[in-house]
């Protein structure tokens, strides 16, 4: 994986922490942050897989 994939992956992971809708104290806040960050991993993958790839 380039340093570019890698980079843009990390920082998607970090700014949709910033959207989530819950409320403080609701008690989803871990399992939403782990559940769209594993998401998010998986489509840069996908990205990376389908226009970076050098095969």
């Amino acid at each position: 994986m380039n340093r570019i994939t890698a980079i843009l992956s990390v920082l998607l992971v970090f700014a949709a922490n910033s959207v989530f809708a819950n409320e403080p104290g609701g008690g989803y806040e871990g399992i939403t942050g782990l559940y769209y960050g594993t998401i998010a991993i998986i489509l840069a993958y996908g990205v990376y897989d389908i226009f970076f790839k050098k095969s």
